[in-house]
């Protein structure tokens, strides 16, 4: 399957998400690329659109093996096994830490101006993305939107591998998908415009979401 753009990825992802309507629903985009998919969720349920922002916290040596997360607010959150197995001290931990919270920090300034962030104590949080390929994004948001109260986490994407759900584990309650192919080697591939978003884009939804609550 091919999607045209994220609205239309995110159209189709929004008619599998149907038995949520009415439930108290806040629904999150993965900066840049998942926002626009989740503008189309959020308008599809009726329900408020708002941004997850997040850094995996990657070992030393080895960034893409994720060792934690951090978000908004300073929340953070810790695999202490990946830690003990890469050997990663006290202070390389705090340093990265300090590193990925700054990143978050400046994205937040960006967005922020036009989206407070929705809270989430007692909600169903969808965080969507625009695919999921490792996971390992996906999987810290979803740790970061419990840690922010989140009383059930739904994982909601158009494309994935056939098995993603066993790479996010626990971390989501429910698992959503339009479509998971074998040949999976890109989230790009099933997209005809898989284009850069830009900040201004991402302003652009939660202004336009905003707007319609």
């Amino acid at each position: 399957m091919t999607f045209t753009d994220r609205d239309d990825a995110g159209r189709q992802l929004a008619s599998r998400l149907e038995h949520l309507r009415g439930q108290p629903v806040v629904v999150l985009g993965l900066p840049r690329g998942g926002v626009r998919v989740a503008a189309q969720v959020a308008r599809a349920l009726g329900a408020p659109l708002d941004v997850i922002i997040v850094r995996k916290l990657g070992t030393p040596f080895q960034p893409e093996l994720g060792m934690g997360a951090v978000g908004e607010d300073g929340v953070r959150v810790i695999n202490p096994e990946v830690v003990d197995q890469a050997g990663v001290t006290e202070r390389e931990l705090a340093a990265i830490t300090a590193r990925e919270l700054g990143q978050v920090a400046a994205r937040a300034e960006r967005y922020r101006p036009y989206r407070p962030r929705e809270p989430l104590s007692g909600k169903v949080a969808v965080v969507v993305d625009d695919g999921i390929a490792t996971g390992s994004t996906a999987r810290a948001a979803c740790q970061i939107a419990r840690a922010h109260g989140a009383a059930r986490v739904v994982l909601a994407a158009p494309v994935a591998p056939v098995g993603w759900e066993e790479r996010i584990g626990p971390d989501a309650d429910e698992f959503v998908c339009v479509d998971t192919p074998f040949d999976f080697f890109g989230i790009g591939q099933f997209y005809a415009d898989f284009s850069q978003e830009s900040d201004d884009a991402v302003i652009a939804c939660l202004r336009g979401a905003a707007a319609l609550q």
